[in-house]
Parts: C-alpha cells; structure tokens; sequence
C-alpha cells in the first residue's frame, strides 16, 4: 500500500486529506459560487458527502487511479481548498482539477498548490501530459492554467449540462518537455 505524499511549497502544504478535515470541506465547498464554477463539486454539498469522499483518495492513490490532496496554509494550518490529478496510467497522463473557498481566492494559492502537484506528477509519478479544463464562464481558473505555463488547446462547446445550462468546457494542456 502506497503512502499518500505530501508535498511541502513556499506557503503551503499538499497534504492527504483525514476526517477530521470533513467538516471544513463541507463547509467550503459547499458555497455555491464553489460549485458554481467547477464541474464536479455538487450543490447542496449534503452531510455525510465530505467524509465518503475523503475514504476513496487512499484506494484511489493505491490503484494509480487519482491523487487527491488538501491545499493547507502551512503557518497556520487551515484548509483552503482541495488538489487533484486524475490518472490514466496507459496514457502516462492526468487531469489536474482544484477548487478554493471563495474567502481564499485571488491570492495565488490555486497556482502555488496546482505548481506543487504539477510537479510530483513529472517528476514522481512520471506523467508525459497534465492537462485541465474550465467551465467557459470562468477565467480566472483559466488564468490559473495559463500562469502554470499550459497551452490552450480548445473549447468544447456546449459540453456538458449543469444546472439545467450547457456549458463549454475549455482545455488546456502541457507536456513533460514543455514543463523541463
């Protein structure tokens, strides 16, 4: 069984995320401009929901599957939001997906933790690709993408229903020779 990593930066700290951290991700991603503006986080997010997601990223991390971490101040110690690589091991690639509580955002924390686990993606878990992608209505993730150094490489439009509104989806993408 493989040890979810944690992974040290300037003023952060990727670190697995434990029960006892379900609560606050309850509470912050459970604001509707979280969920707003992402494709996965749901709305209400519902008692119960924190903590069944948090028993799957040690099973996922095992079967190479996905790395999940929790974006923590590292002076203070507080949750700010939550990191993640979806991985396909026959493709050598993964998603990279985030969300930030609102009261954390515009600080540069997203492009600090998503550097962060860009890297262990090359570097550790070998990775050729990391690629990500947005709800069109919202740049600033895709301002995100554009500052970690990935290329746009298009829009799916009208991609996906949320909400009862399509929505396009807009992608991004950088290769291992581009990252070194």
């Amino acid at each position: 069984m493989k040890n979810l990593p944690t992974i040290q930066l300037e003023r952060l700290i990727l670190r697995p995320f434990c029960l006892d951290d379900a609560k606050e991700v309850q509470t912050l991603a459970g604001e509707k401009s979280v969920a707003e503006m992402t494709l996965t986080v749901p709305h209400p997010y519902e008692d119960g929901m924190a903590e069944q997601w948090i028993e799957t990223h040690a099973d996922n991390f095992n079967e190479d599957r996905a790395l999940q971490l929790a974006i923590v101040h590292k002076d203070e110690s507080y949750l700010i939001g939550a990191i993640g690589l979806s991985i396909n091991r026959g493709f050598e690639h993964a998603e990279l997906g985030y969300w930030i509580g609102s009261k954390y955002r515009n600080q540069g924390y997203c492009t600090e933790a998503a550097k962060g686990i860009m890297d262990f993606g090359f570097k550790k878990l070998k990775l050729t690709r990391i690629f990500a992608c947005h709800l069109g209505k919202n740049p600033a993730s895709g301002n995100v993408m554009t500052k970690l150094g990935m290329k746009y490489e298009g829009t799916l439009r009208h991609h996906v229903k949320k909400w009862d509104h399509f929505e396009d989806l807009v992608y991004h993408g950088l290769l291992k020779d581009e990252y070194e």
